[in-house]
């Protein structure tokens, strides 16, 4: 066969083109789904775990290219949010005011008039778009210290993040039915038909989901959660959780393994739970 000038460059750029694609595993490969991680803390006291650089590279190897920011004290938070700005703009940082200065305020900061001191000063910064995570008990969200800072965040369009059971969940909602709450863990182990019983009657709220019960069973999404992530795909969020060491340690198991059960919903559902509802949300 006579291979003509023409036929023989076509030929070439053809075998040169099929080289480099089997030499880069990339270009064989489809880039994995990016996450935002809407749960995750990088604590202060008295030092973070992983440096800057360290929880940035995290980010990067597992394509969280976005976070909802928060820490104990804020200083981590601010770190983050700088670095976000600067060294890894490829990073969408979320800040959030966190009404803690050290663990023990978790179990006071309901009562104490120097946390709310603490929210309005940092509120002055200019940047924060929510306040949390906080924790919130039964009848301990019924202080008018909580009411006010609900009705801070109403009032300056910012956003909760409650770490709350669902007595504590309701009575935010009492105080302000115009909150916008980001419930952390989706209550635990609240049964999926009354966090769809909530989804309808608070259009406001969102359910992050790090450390909740029951979503699979053997690594297989359950029927109930496969039904709320189809009818509900814009009200759930993804969150690490990275509240002690070994969340860190774990981090790239945990963002895994959201991967595994997103991968068996339908591709928009799943890409509104992993990322679409943040842009949504928090883009600025």
């Amino acid at each position: 066969m006579t291979i003509f000038p023409r036929q023989f460059l076509q030929l070439s750029s053809l075998v040169l083109m099929l080289g480099l694609s089997l030499a880069n595993p990339l270009a064989r490969a489809a880039e994995p789904m990016p996450l935002f991680d809407a749960h995750m803390h990088y604590n202060w006291e008295p030092k973070p775990h992983f440096p800057l650089e360290k929880v940035l590279q995290l980010f990067r190897e597992n394509r969280v290219t976005g976070i909802l920011a928060t820490s104990r004290p804020n200083d981590g938070t601010r770190a983050l949010y700088e670095a976000g700005k600067t060294v890894a703009k490829d990073i969408w940082v979320v800040p959030f005011i966190r009404p803690y200065r050290v663990r023990p305020d978790i179990q006071t900061w309901m009562n104490d008039a120097t946390i709310q001191e603490l929210i309005e000063t940092e509120y002055k910064r200019g940047y924060y778009q929510g306040i949390g995570e906080f924790h919130l008990a039964g009848k301990a969200a019924d202080t008018p210290l909580v009411k006010r800072t609900v009705d801070f965040a109403v009032e300056r369009n910012l956003y909760l993040h409650a770490h709350a059971d669902d007595e504590a969940l309701e009575i935010l909602y009492r105080h302000n039915p115009k909150a916008r709450i980001v419930w952390a863990h989706t209550g635990f182990s609240t049964s999926p038909e009354k966090v769809e019983a909530y989804l309808k009657r608070y259009p406001a709220l969102w359910c992050e989901l790090s450390y909740r019960y029951g979503i699979t069973e053997g690594g297989k999404l359950s029927a109930e959660w496969r039904r709320l992530f189809e009818k509900y795909p814009e009200r759930f969020l993804l969150g690490s959780d990275t509240w002690v060491n070994e969340r860190w340690d774990s981090y790239g198991s945990i963002m895994g393994g959201y991967r595994e059960w997103l991968a068996q919903l339908p591709k928009d559902a799943a890409e509104q739970i992993a990322f679409r509802n943040a842009e949504r949300l928090f883009r600025r």
